[in-house]
């Protein structure tokens, strides 16, 4: 008997494809759960707890640099940099010693109002030690080799006084076999995330943190190649200077943590100011 193939089967509906979300929000995300998952390890004791309740960022301050006990009658150089990475935006607070490095802090004013720290990357990370930035070269990701060696053009005279201990803001420099009068690069500045006496009397020390000492951290924790750069592009977003006269006393809500203050009103976005009236 001939063979007899079997009847055809009616062929189940295809279901529609469902379109992939951008590769660059994927990349965000995953870049985003690798600096919370780095929260976890960063002691919570040691420097500002920050915490964020939509775009709204509070702080409580380092002990010896509660912006709560600034006298009212004193003014300050308080720098604000907002640091994009993983598509959200974290703060990071200095305050500035010109009293103690004039130059220094004439210069750093000058870049801020230029706005040419807008849009650079960190380009030196590493875990317990420092992270860096302010490299003009860091503006051009095709120029990642040479990441590290921007703004030699550009030197501010020493203005050693003050120590690295944790949270000191200082500018970077060349080696004492070039540069023997250990003059600053006029643009990279770093952060110690430690109490470093062997750098002590070597760099400017210029600032120190008073809010984002722990966003600095995880930082310091991002995966880096064989220059201690990260590999993921974190961003300085913008970086200003404003007068703070008197104490930071904004309270918001207690989450447990302690007192808690939000940052200058004139630091804040329209955005920020928005929710503030909505809730």
């Amino acid at each position: 008997m001939a063979q007899t193939s079997a009847p055809d089967q009616p062929l189940a509906p295809i279901p529609p494809l469902t379109p992939l979300p951008p590769i660059e929000r994927l990349a965000d995300q995953a870049q985003r759960e690798l600096f919370d998952a780095a929260a976890g390890s960063v002691p919570k004791n040691d420097g500002p707890v920050v915490s964020q309740s939509g775009r709204k960022t509070t702080f409580s301050a380092l002990p010896g640099e509660d912006p709560s006990a600034w006298k009212s009658d004193e003014l300050r150089k308080l720098a604000v940099m907002e640091v994009s990475f993983g598509g959200a935006v974290e703060t990071v607070m200095f305050v500035l010693h010109p009293q103690d490095a004039p130059q220094t802090v004439s210069n750093f004013l000058d870049n801020c109002e230029t706005g040419a720290y807008n849009g650079l990357a960190f380009h030196r990370a590493i875990e317990g030690f420092i992270v860096q930035t302010g490299d003009p070269l860091t503006s051009d990701e095709g120029a990642r080799e040479r990441w590290g060696t921007g703004g030699e053009e550009k030197t501010v005279p020493a203005e050693i006084k003050r120590k690295h201990r944790k949270g000191a803001v200082a500018m970077g420099r060349r080696s004492d076999s070039v540069n023997p009068g250990r003059r600053s690069n006029g643009f990279q500045f770093y952060f110690a995330l430690g109490n470093f006496g062997s750098l002590d009397g070597k760099y400017t020390v210029f600032g120190q943190v008073v809010s984002g000492l722990e966003t600095l951290e995880r930082i310091s924790k991002m995966p880096v190649d064989s220059n201690d750069c990260p590999v993921a592009r974190i961003e300085i977003k913008s970086l200003k200077v404003l007068d703070q006269k008197g104490p930071l006393q904004e309270p918001v809500r207690d989450t447990g943590d302690g007192r808690k203050y939000t940052k200058p009103a004139a630091a804040k976005g329209f955005f920020e100011r928005f929710l503030e009236r909505v809730w």
